[in-house]
Parts: structure tokens; C-alpha cells; sequence
């Protein structure tokens, strides 16, 4: 499945695009390393219902690196994705700013195409991310697509609460 015709599928490991600068100040980690943690991690998908397999791998901005896998359920709905993985493991270690992620994804075998975060996925990202995160769709360390949030994500914005308990106390709030 390609994506909009306008994307430039890059197949060397010169950054070009969208990228914003302050997006890699930190980064440790080249983007073909981040690719391969992300196909290293797709390995380990739990997929016996769908066979469909998908690795990520999350940057935060200091540099440390939180990979996950998609995980089937065969309840469907407690089925978690990699996205959503990576981003639980890295808030659970206390990361709530990211920088960029790699999505590697496709049936069992070889990548043939690119896979794009879910619906689901891209709101969870939105929690954490800012409209500039970059996300990047890979079929190789040296195949991939970049993305910001806000190009696979348009429209989107975090609520803004007037009160420090928007729920008026239902949660134990003020």
C-alpha cells in the first residue's frame, strides 16, 4: 500500500524532509538503528489470530529508546498495538516527551509495505507528542516514509480545561 504520491520513499540514510531540528538535538541513535530496533521488535509480535506483525520503536527526547509489539487478544478490544506498547513502557519508566517513532509492519515474512499507526495509536501520541513528532513508516533501514503527527493526525488537539478538576469532583478532584 503506498501512501500520497507527494511522499519521497528514501533509500539512503540522508535525512531529508520534514523533520524539525529541535526533533534530533538529542538523539543518539541513527535513524537505521531506530529502524532495526523496530523490525527487531516486530520478532516478537504476539499475532495468532490475524498474523499480522508489527514492531515500534520510540525515541524519547533524552535519547532512550522504548521498543514494542503489537499483542493479540482474542477478545479483539484488550488487543494492544506496538505503538501504544512502546509509549505505555516509556511513560511507565517516567518519559512523557518523545521525539519520533518507526512503525515496521505487514503479515508474518518479509516487509512488503509500509504500515501506518492506527487511529487509536495516533490519539494515544497525541497525548505525549508534540504536532511536529515525527513518525516514520519503514519496510528497511534504508525504505522508509517520514510523517509528522500533524499529517497523519490533522485537526487534532489536546482539550484545554478551564478548571484545575474539569470533572467538578467525579474523580476525586478538587
Amino acid at each position: 500500500m503506498e501512501c500520497d504520491s507527494h511522499r519521497i520513499i528514501r533509500t539512503s540514510p540522508e535525512r531529508h524532509g520534514n523533520t524539525s531540528a529541535k526533533e534530533h538535538d538529542m538523539s543518539t541513535i541513527s535513524i537505521e538503528e531506530l529502524i532495526t530496533k523496530a523490525i527487531e521488535a516486530r520478532e516478537r509480535s504476539y499475532s495468532p489470530y490475524s498474523h499480522f506483525c508489527v514492531g515500534a520503536a520510540l525515541e524519547a527526547t533524552d535519547g532512550t529508546v522504548y521498543t514494542g509489539c503489537n499483542i493479540e487478544n482474542m477478545g479483539f478490544a484488550p488487543t494492544i498495538c506496538a505503538e501504544r506498547t512502546a509509549c505505555a513502557k516509556a511513560v511507565s519508566e517516567g518519559h512523557h516527551e518523545f521525539t519520533r517513532i518507526v512503525v515496521v509492519g505487514g503479515a508474518k515474512g518479509p516487509l512488503t509495505s509500509f504500515c501506518s499507526p492506527c487511529g487509536m495509536c495516533r490519539e494515544f501520541l497525541c497525548e505525549f507528542c508534540e504536532r511536529d513528532f515525527e513518525i516514520i513508516l519503514a519496510k528497511s533501514p534504508t525504505e522508509y516514509k517520514s510523517y509528522t503527527l500533524d499529517e497523519l493526525y490533522p485537526l487534532t488537539e489536546k482539550p484545554v480545561f478551564d478548571t484545575d478538576d474539569p470533572f467538578g469532583g467525579a474523580f476525586g478532584g478538587k
